[in-house]
């Protein structure tokens, strides 16, 4: 990092040391302090004086952490409320008050303090504005933190020059195990001090005062008793842990002799032997891996140094020399001392999690699996790459190394399956990506070890599954995330790596650099088409496409020319690596191609125009009104055709060479047939196919001459100016409307769009995981998901409990009468949150629903006609037997039937809805293109499979 400093001007070296360190106490995770070694070194030459750099990092230290502390007061508040609704038991008002009281007491020291460890300095700005900890305290410990953090650091890499470098560094993470061994000491003896006072006070008599008796005993706060409306703490909070003889202080009989240590220890060691009986291997993995570093010195020496070390590291040179077992031995050690810290902590977290999801035994063989392959595969692709003379792969062919880290990555790659959707999938994103980067940019033989365990198991998972079930699949929405998320990525990797040159430290792509125009050409570009991508757009997306396709066709090119040449100079090398991330991002683009067909203006949907600006097709339907599923017409996949006289308009599909029109054609009653004749002529002048899906009586009355007709579904009807929830067929619905009162979970009828970040989020959180979880692709024409509820025409009902969490959402669509009026209204969006405790929601929503329709007003509410459902005692006939059939292969998935049974508990009254079309022979081309229709996304094979699996 130091030859890298030395290059820039010195103004610029106190300028980069002041902003790494200032981001870094904002509470971004950088190389602060390593930023600051660096730049005490260069001054060691004499450009500038070390102790302005010392200056300038105080300055960036002392404003970075102001700056969080600020962030932390401003929206703190709102993420401790979010996390108290969504994690009660660990962030609960009591725990955040006795934090609070923590903060009073010690936050100084802890400010003061923080300064001098990894990790803590990243959080303790924001964490003070959090917990509202008086900036006045917090400036003077912030100041005098600064001063001291960067005084020392500077007069010790003055002193030891870069000798000094790694005992600073090893200090910072020592600093932090030591942190946490005081933590674990003091919640040890806290801990025993309350057992040891319950003991003693049942020995005299009285009642035993225990940790859980005082909680049940303290009436439970709330936010509401910690902070004020502004943001302020409240007099309860300000005053909390400042008190004399507060819990928690050194009050209170010590621990005293041998019996004392050894209760103590059973305290801390209780869990600890609990979570080995859970996590066997875990253990014992943990226990040779330390047992080993200790052994050998090498948990405090680089055991690079040692004399055996080419005799236990595994690698190019231990292959070639036949040493098999480096493979095992390799494994239980690491290079250098901070090595074991981060690897224990991934060792627990990446092994510990697989083996609590998957069981010993299969965990087990995940990690030597893994281990085995990620060593192994890096030996054969360093000889491979050797062989095109690239000296980025000869320089590492001749390195042994050691360390579990394969296998680890591999347990992380397999257990990250078991997240629920969609942070599965964007967990597994993030990894793939993180191991990509790292090999294509670092390229250290870890980072190739890395990248062949993460592949691997995630070529393999599919696999693992059992026989049908499926891993749950991406929405549109999360197609359209990926894509975005790796458009950012692609352009900041580009450009990262043009800009920060190599140095000799360099092993991977940064031992050059990409020509400026081929990456400014591509930031541009990407600049320009993220935000489409993220939006749906089409033209975005081909444009992404095009510039993938060209990247992919120059990587093929130059490894083309590599192959024949057997040349692999450092700058094919780099512009190869830059291509090569576009494959990935190809491959996502067209994965998630059906998720791009968002119009960039609902005008342009409109095949035609007239001059009067009202008769749009939502002037047409608030002037004229329509049937209950008119305001389906109004989403973004449908295509309108107007009437000659601009007065009614048809909303359709183009599928599998079909025009699927949706529900009624709107305008005047009187036009009703016209309509249809004139949208008919239009279509077989086209060459499509016309029909009208989920029609009423009313249109099946003026259909054209020769026409045919099937029921594809049952629309259901409560009438709410007679409706009475009284007798025993409510009594279901009673219950749940007494139930919630019970369990305080209160309805509120609102316009999403209306609402705060949160409620959209747990809406979008809840709908997400319906999708992702049940393994199943979006369906859509008459079944609308969170994007059409944000229309703000369209109303949502909420069912939230105590703490302001969702339980469960319904959206309701508009039915327009004459002149702007609404006469009814239909839901359409059901979801319920999963681990909800309160069970009976969507009764209680829909009961409720109709109750404040009907305080409005309103004639009646559609329960919707669930698609190819229908009620008992129904007789299809030899024609309705092809869409029958489809409605009993998905309903096994989707549940069509079952949704259309839950609705009988409202006690509906009835209407058919109908397919109308020509005649028999348009009935396959119909029945495939309604399945396009209900499943843009999925296909022909896709849909065939689920009919299998059924």
């Amino acid at each position: 990092m130091d030859h890298w400093l030395g290059t820039i001007p010195p103004v610029a070296v106190l300028l980069v040391v002041l902003v790494f360190v200032a981001v870094e106490s904002l509470g971004v995770p950088l190389p602060g302090e390593t930023i600051l070694v660096a730049g005490t070194l260069v001054s060691l030459g004499g450009s500038v004086s070390p102790w302005l750099v010392g200056l300038a990092a105080a300055v960036g230290a002392v404003g970075g952490d102001t700056a969080g502390y600020f962030i932390g007061r401003r929206f703190g508040v709102r993420l401790l409320a979010v996390l108290a609704r969504r994690f009660p038991d660990r962030f609960s008002p009591d725990r955040i008050h006795r934090a609070i009281g923590v903060m009073n007491r010690w936050g100084a020291l802890a400010v003061f303090g923080g300064r001098f460890v990894a990790f803590l300095r990243v959080i303790v700005g924001p964490l003070a504005g959090t917990l509202r900890m008086p900036y006045r305290r917090f400036l003077v410990a912030n100041v005098l933190g600064a001063i001291v953090w960067s005084g020392a650091v500077t007069l010790v890499v003055t002193l030891l020059g870069r000798a000094a470098e790694e005992f600073i560094h090893q200090f910072t993470w020592f600093a932090l195990l030591a942190v946490v061994v005081g933590i674990v000491v003091l919640a040890t003896v806290a801990v025993y001090r309350s057992r040891r006072r319950a003991a003693a006070a049942a020995t005299e008599g009285g009642t035993p005062v225990s940790s859980e008796t005082s909680d049940a005993s303290t009436p439970t706060l709330t936010m509401s008793d910690l902070f004020e409306t502004d943001g302020s703490l409240s007099p309860l909070a300000a005053s909390a842990g400042l008190k004399p003889g507060t819990p928690g202080s050194a009050a209170g009989p010590g621990v005293a002799g041998l019996a004392g240590v050894g209760a103590a220890l059973v305290t801390v060691f209780t869990p600890v032997g609990r979570a080995i009986r859970r996590t066997p291997f875990t253990a014992a993995l943990l226990g040779l891996f330390l047992v080993a570093g200790i052994a050998t010195g090498a948990l405090w020496d680089p055991i690079t140094e040692r004399p055996w070390y080419a005799s236990i590291a595994y690698g190019v040179p231990a292959t070639l020399d036949g040493h098999w077992w480096t493979v095992i031995t390799g494994t239980f050690f690491a290079r250098l001392p901070i090595h074991y810290a981060i690897l224990l902590v991934g060792l627990i977290v990446g092994v510990g999690w697989a083996e609590r999801a998957f069981g010993t035994f299969r965990t087990f063989g995940i990690f030597v699996g893994g281990q085995i392959v990620a060593v192994t595969g890096t030996v054969f692709f360093l000889l491979a790459a050797q062989s095109f003379d690239s000296e980025w792969a000869s320089r590492l062919s001749l390195q042994h190394d050691v360390g579990p880290s394969g296998g680890m990555f591999a347990c992380l790659a397999a257990v990250l399956v078991t997240l629920r959707a969609p942070w599965r999938l964007r967990a597994r994103f993030a990894l793939f990506a993180f191991v990509t980067v790292s090999l294509i940019y670092i390229g250290t033989q870890s980072d190739i070890q890395h990248f062949f365990g993460v592949i691997v198991v995630m070529l393999i998972v599919p696999f693992l599954q059992p026989r049908g079930s499926r891993l749950g699949r991406p929405s549109s929405r999360e197609w359209r995330i990926l894509a975005f998320a790796s458009l950012v990525i692609l352009a900041v990797v580009e450009a990262v790596g043009t800009l920060l040159p190599a140095d000799d430290a360099t092993t991977s792509a940064l031992a050059g650099a990409s020509t400026w125009v081929d990456v400014a050409i591509d930031v541009v570009v990407i600049a320009l088409i993220a935000n489409g991508v993220r939006l749906g757009h089409r033209l975005p997306w081909l444009i992404g496409v095009g510039l993938g396709v060209f990247n992919v066709l120059e990587f093929l090119g130059l490894a083309a020319y590599a192959i024949v040449a057997r040349d692999f100079p450092p700058d094919l090398f780099v512009t190869m690596t830059n291509s090569s991330l576009w494959i990935a991002l190809l491959v996502i683009l067209w994965l998630g191609r059906g998720s791009y067909r968002v119009p960039w203006r609902r005008s342009r949907r409109v095949v035609r125009q007239t001059t009067d600006a009202r008769k749009t097709p939502l002037a047409i339907l608030t002037n004229d009104g329509g049937g209950t599923l008119s305001w389906m017409t109004m989403w973004d996949e449908n295509q309108y055709f107007v009437t000659a006289d601009g007065e009614s308009f048809v909303a359709y599909q183009r599928r599998s060479g079909v025009a699927l029109a949706l529900g009624d054609p709107i305008g005047p009653a009187d036009k009703l047939g016209a309509t249809i004749a004139e949208w008919v002529a239009e279509c077989e002048r086209i060459g499509l196919a016309p029909a009208l899906f989920s029609v009423s009586d009313a249109t099946l009355a003026v259909a054209p001459e020769g026409w045919t007709h099937l029921q594809v579904a049952e629309d259901t009807i409560i009438d709410l100016p007679t409706l009475e929830m009284t007798g025993k067929k409510w009594q279901v619905i009673r219950s749940a409307l007494n139930r919630a009162d019970r369990e305080k979970v209160s309805f509120r009828m609102t316009v999403l769009a209306d609402e705060p970040w949160e409620i959209v989020s747990q809406v979008r959180a809840i709908s997400e995981e319906w999708v992702g979880d049940k393994a199943l692709p979006e369906m859509g024409f008459t079944l609308g998901g969170v994007d059409e509820a944000l229309d703000p025409h369209v109303k949502t009902a909420l069912a939230l409990d105590e703490s302001g969490t969702v339980q469960g959402v319904l959206s309701w669509l508009p039915v327009f009468g004459a002149d702007d009026t609404v006469r009814g209204w239909t839901l359409d969006l059901m979801r319920r949150r999963d681990d909800g405790a309160f069970r009976p929601v969507m009764e209680y929503l829909i009961a409720s629903s109709c109750l404040h329709f009907q305080a409005e007003g309103a004639l009646f509410v559609s329960l919707s006609g669930a698609p190819l459902a229908h009620a008992a005692g129904y007789e299809a006939s030899g024609i309705d037997a092809v869409l029958d059939s489809l409605g009993k292969v998905l309903e096994p998935l989707y549940g069509f039937q079952s949704l259309h049974n839950f609705k009988t508990k409202f006690n509906p009254r009835y209407e058919r809805m109908s397919l109308l079309y020509r005649d028999e022979g348009d009935l396959p081309k119909i029945a495939l293109g309604l399945t396009r229709a209900f499943l843009p996304h999925e296909s022909l094979l896709g849909i065939a499979k689920m009919g299998l699996q059924r």
